[in-house]
């Protein structure tokens, strides 16, 4: 299963919140939701997370094997 949990650490770190993920940078509030939840976002979408978020793709998920 995946898990999103790095990618609000890496919200914290860099002092960014969701809102300004909406409003500043265009991503969709519905790909925050799907995060929350635990669904899929396309790789397209974690690409443009990494670049707003400076960050690499092991910053915003990762694969839990237990689940």
């Amino acid at each position: 299963m995946i898990s999103y949990e790095p990618f609000y650490r890496t919200l914290l770190k860099k002092n960014i919140t969701e809102y300004q993920l909406i409003y500043k940078e265009g991503i969709s509030a519905n790909t925050l939701y799907r995060m929350r939840k635990g669904y899929p976002i396309t790789t397209k979408t974690l690409d443009t997370l990494c670049f707003i978020l400076d960050c690499e793709v092991s910053d915003i998920l990762y694969h839990d094997k237990s689940k």
